[in-house]
């Protein structure tokens, strides 16, 4: 099954594949497609994954910080 991720990115909308072998998440794979070092990022992640007390946290975290970088607009496609 093909899998494709929409988002937008500065007011841009764009469509990638996505593969799972390849990437470990749909923002590893945005961040690949648009050039972006999230280094810094993935060590957060890390570190609110271990402490967080719900998911939710985590999401608003991933959320904040893609919306940052002016990913907005994420959708995982399933065709």
């Amino acid at each position: 099954m093909a899998k494709k991720i929409q988002y937008t990115y500065n007011q841009q909308q764009k469509l990638i594949n996505f593969a799972q072998d390849k990437y470990n998440s749909m923002f590893e794979a945005i961040a690949a497609a648009e050039g972006f070092d999230i280094a810094e990022y993935s060590k957060m992640e890390h570190q609110v994954t271990l402490y967080a007390k719900d998911k939710a946290a985590i999401r608003n975290f991933r959320d904040e910080y893609f919306r940052k970088l002016g990913v907005t607009n994420i959708t995982f496609i399933k065709e």
